[in-house]
């Protein structure tokens, strides 16, 4: 027998990858070379301009001067020092300095609220996200001048989550569930009543919802208990919290929406329209495929409304018309306007999209639901929607990766985003008038990480919920 040889060098290796892949025809060849010569092209061109860029200086003039020193006569380079001098503007907009700490704790809590809900029952990756949030808190608050009584109040929370991330982690949805209320209170500020009668509408709910169901049914009582909540919100909220108020007077100073902008208006819209628009669109698509006439009859109208209107459009509708349909008076805030309009326009979205989840499983689905004798929403919650959804993730995250980038649409109507408001605003200033490609490379790479970040966890749970060919 002769021994085994190695095979030629052009059929292993990295010669071999190179060969069937970029050389294999005279056209692929043509096409690497091309491609070659592009990127040769695009980096030469902007390497120069990355390398002599200026981190420190007070205008644009003086960035130009110093390149000029370091790098000779009609040399180029970037001046980042713009984003040294306007980094608040374009993370907190024009919110006060000295309340940056209340913004700070409503990211750092949104991913303590975030976590039981992505994590679910996985003790190891809560308490790495809890321990990554409360060394943000740590750091961030220290360095926003935040009052001793905050940060302590702050870490003393987090550390109470983390225990109890590793005894009872089903317990921290109790966190998620208050979050909102409490988000609402640390960036608007105000009496630290409002909130907290808001949230009561939905005890006011529950309440009504459980009382009646056992002698009229669970739709009429869900309904009920919607009608009793409104009543709530329109009628006793406002006198309630004068009432508590005045026996307790507690708050925070009040901030207009005005004051909000760049990437914490495009962070407030964006988790609020991805947290709410997705049980809306899951209700739409059941309310699509329903046998009830007049509950098909309006989720079709609304879904088929909302998709066959630009998103342009209706943020207008939130800004100009929305205002002369309410009682003479109201001040409805302009941010919760369109916060309202986006989480309409993503749920007609997601709506399709979950439709066609549902459309993808088998009929011996429902049969079986049938057969264990599970009514409608019991086979909804634990057979149909479970594998529905997972079907649909792709879908659904791409969904959301639209709606947190639309975001930027809100420069239309007057807010500061960070893309078109807050820029403009930072070239309009004369000591940077002309700086043109600094501010989008800056705001384009923070959105990356965030659009990435959703993507990959995305692929995360995919794989982790395949478990057909396991």
């Amino acid at each position: 027998m002769l021994p085994p040889q190695a095979p030629p060098i052009t059929e292993r290796g990295a010669v071999k990858w190179l060969r069937e892949n970029l050389f294999s025809t005279p056209f692929n060849i043509a096409l690497t070379l091309f491609g070659v010569a592009t990127i040769y092209y695009l980096i030469s061109s902007s390497l120069p301009w990355w390398l002599n860029s200026v981190w420190n200086a007070s205008s644009l003039s003086e960035c130009r001067a110093i390149v000029e020193a370091s790098a000779g006569e009609g040399a180029t380079g970037a001046c980042w020092a713009m984003i040294r001098e306007w980094w608040g503007a374009f993370i907190f907009g024009f919110y006060p300095p000295d309340q940056w700490w209340r913004p700070i704790l409503a990211f750092g809590f949104l991913f303590a609220a975030l976590a039981p809900v992505l994590f679910a029952g996985q003790a190891g990756n809560l308490t790495k996200v809890l321990g990554a949030v409360g060394l943000f808190l740590l750091l961030t608050l220290y360095l926003s001048a935040a009052p001793a009584t905050v940060f302590i109040l702050a870490i003393l929370l987090v550390g109470g989550m983390l225990a109890l991330a590793q005894l009872r982690p089903g317990q921290l949805l109790l966190f998620t569930a208050l979050y909102p209320a409490l988000c609402f209170w640390l960036l608007w500020g105000g009496s630290i009543w409002s909130p907290i009668v808001a949230m009561a509408g939905f005890g006011v709910l529950y309440a009504v919802f459980r009382f009646a169901s056992p002698f009229i049914g669970l739709s009429p009582a869900a309904g009920a208990g919607v009608l009793a909540a409104v009543l709530w919100w329109l009628y006793l909220d406002v006198p309630v919290v004068g009432a508590l108020q005045s026996i307790l007077p507690f708050g925070l100073q009040a901030i207009n929406s005005d004051q909000f902008g760049g990437f914490l208006l495009a962070i407030v819209i964006g988790v609020t329209g991805i947290s709410f628009s997705l049980p809306i669109g899951i209700l739409l698509a059941l309310g699509r495929q329903s046998d009830m006439l007049i509950v098909k009859t309006l989720s079709v109208g609304f879904i088929e409304f909302i998709r066959g209107v630009p998103l342009i459009t209706l943020l207008f509708t939130a800004s100009l018309l929305l205002q002369y349909f309410l009682p003479p008076g109201t001040n409805f805030d302009i941010i919760l306007r369109v916060i309202i309009l986006v989480t309409f326009f993503a749920a007609a979205y997601l709506a399709e999209v979950i439709r066609g989840g549902l459309a993808a499983l088998p009929r011996g689905q429902y049969e079986a639901a049938d057969a264990l004798g599970l009514d409608y929403w019991r086979a909804q919650r634990l057979i149909i929607l479970p594998q529905a959804l997972k079907i649909s993730i792709p879908a659904i995250v791409s969904t959301f990766i639209g709606l947190f980038k639309d975001t930027t649409l809100v420069a239309f109507v007057g807010l500061m985003d960070p893309l078109k408001g807050v820029t403009q605003i930072v070239r309009a200033d004369i000591n940077w008038k002309g700086i043109y490609w600094e501010p989008y490379i800056f705001v384009g790479a923070i959105f990356f990480l965030i659009c990435f970040g959703m993507s990959r966890y995305s692929m995360y749970l995919e794989k982790k919920l395949k478990t057909d060919h396991r």
